[in-house]
């Protein structure tokens, strides 16, 4: 029997960029049973239906309404779901909802979808309510929706095994089954060669030469530490450049940081934009001397795994999750003073063998627990063996630890 799989939160694929969109994108493009068909909701300015990846593609149109824009999306992505189960009249199907933005209106569909014998899974992604950019109002109504999401998921699946440790221990009133299924990356080298003219062009546009910069790729936001990454580098007295892929154009927060630290009169700090080119930034990772990952907030980070897969040397801000992803792969900084500055000036007294056996150390975590062909074959294994758990709600800690059991096996 078919298996149908709805998944809304993404904004949808074809993926050009972020964490779920790539998810999205792997697992569809990965499938391995024919017996699952999967649903994706995609974000648009239009309604409408393509095929992509074998996967039905349905456009939810959405209203510019500001910041809630995403609450939004993922109702009427709801409401699209709902409806088309019960047209096709479909049966064995799941709804699989990534990140917890809908927490306040959740049960009421929760309960149309039970209705129909639907099970709904949720990914409750990062700390979304300890991110910096969001005013006090608005942080209060993400953990409220959080507590409401996990109070009502039929499961929720963790890429983090600290996000799942947090979700059990905070949430224990509600008893939430939870399972663990990480995020995925792939140790493919570049298809793109170091003197291919895009590159070399790039390169020389922003005097960057291989092996002579570190590297940042991620959002421009507090709580990725760019702060406390550029006042510690600045310190130092590398003759490396920090190389800065973000999307920082128009941002108060670049204009806050730029009047607290004066960067701009280092010439070694360099913000470069962004690069969309799939295979030009993957060698842009394998051309860095070192990475600098300052991330605090949310679980599995994406682009750490692909820093761990592509770069020979990774320095990682020293929280739960990082440490659970980069283990013996990386070396970690903290935010006492110094210590970053520390780990750079000590970094460049690594002779060749010594980094080699980080960068083997990196890749072989990837390469145990991070591929995409084992994050899709569990969650393929999840979406069909989870009826275990939903139908017999008595037995849910057995339930539990058996498909857990049988995830390992999956593996």
């Amino acid at each position: 029997m078919t298996k149908h799989v709805f998944i809304i939160g993404s904004k949808g694929i074809p993926a050009k960029y972020g964490g779920f969109e790539t998810f999205v994108e792997q697992l569809t493009a990965r499938r391995m049973s024919r017996e699952t068909s999967y649903h994706v909701a995609c974000l648009s300015d239009r309604k409408g239906e393509f095929e992509h990846n074998g996967a039905r593609c349905f456009q939810v149109r959405v209203p510019q309404v500001g910041s809630a824009r995403a609450v939004l999306y993922d109702l009427l992505s709801l409401g699209e779901c709902v409806r088309y189960i019960k047209q096709r009249r479909l049966t064995d199907c799941i709804v699989y909802i990534l990140a917890c933005r809908i927490g306040p209106f959740f049960y009421a569909y929760k309960r149309k979808l039970e209705q129909l014998g639907v099970t709904v899974l949720v990914n409750p992604d990062g700390h979304e309510w300890k991110r910096g950019k969001w005013n006090s109002f608005i942080k209060r109504y993400w953990k409220l929706s959080e507590r409401l999401m996990v109070k009502h998921a039929d499961l929720l699946v963790c890429d983090s095994k600290g996000i799942e440790k947090y979700i059990r221990q905070d949430y224990a009133k509600y008893c939430p089954r939870t399972t663990f299924i990480a995020y995925g990356a792939d140790l493919v080298p570049s298809t793109m060669d170091s003197r291919e003219l895009e590159l070399l062009i790039w390169m020389e546009k922003h005097e960057i030469k291989p092996r002579e910069y570190y590297l940042i790729i991620g959002r421009f936001v507090p709580e990725n530490n760019y702060e406390l990454i550029i006042r510690e580098f600045m310190k130092s007295k590398t003759a490396k450049d920090l190389v800065i892929i973000t999307g920082a154009e128009h941002n108060s927060y670049f204009d806050e940081l730029l009047h607290k630290c004066r960067f701009d009169q280092d010439p070694r700090i360099k913000f470069v934009g962004t690069v969309y080119h799939e295979q030009m930034l993957k060698k842009i990772r394998e051309l860095a001397f070192g990475y600098c990952h300052g991330h605090e907030v949310g679980g599995t980070n994406p682009s750490l795994l692909e820093a761990l897969a592509s770069t020979r040397l990774n320095l990682l801000y020293d929280v739960v999750f990082n440490r659970e992803v980069g283990g013996d792969g990386a070396l970690y900084f903290s935010a006492e003073p110094g210590t970053l500055t520390a780990r750079i000036h000590e970094v460049e007294q690594y002779d060749d063998f010594r980094i080699k056996m980080l960068e083997s150390r990196a890749k072989a975590r990837i390469s145990k627990e991070y591929t995409w062909e084992r994050i899709v074959k569990s969650y393929e294994h999840l979406f069909h063996s989870f009826e275990v758990l939903h139908r017999n709600p008595q037995h849910a800690r057995h339930g539990l630890s058996y498909s857990k059991e049988k995830l390992k096996q999956s593996q």
